[in-house]
């Protein structure tokens, strides 16, 4: 079986934020964000999941639509790259 993640360059800040102060840093570690350093941020399908539960008032957020899948951190869009492993 095929793992699935997805990868954004977000900024070390960032990163580091939505891997440990959103909302989603404080479920369960298979649901959360993980920083990957370098200002990268993975997701994999779980916590892909639970992002797409968070409004698009709250950072962290996912957007899918025309633009691709992205994460939003105030007005700012990253996509989300899709890898496969």
């Amino acid at each position: 079986m095929r793992t699935q993640r997805w990868v954004a360059e977000v900024g070390p800040e960032n990163a580091h934020w939505l891997a440990t102060e959103s909302r989603t840093a404080r479920l369960a570690s298979e649901y959360r964000p993980r920083d990957l350093g370098d200002g990268r941020v993975e997701l994999n399908r779980l916590a892909l999941g639970a992002s797409r539960e968070l409004g698009e008032e709250e950072d962290g957020y996912i957007t899918d639509d025309g633009d691709g899948l992205r994460v939003w951190i105030g007005d700012v869009a990253f996509d989300l790259v899709l890898i496969e492993s």
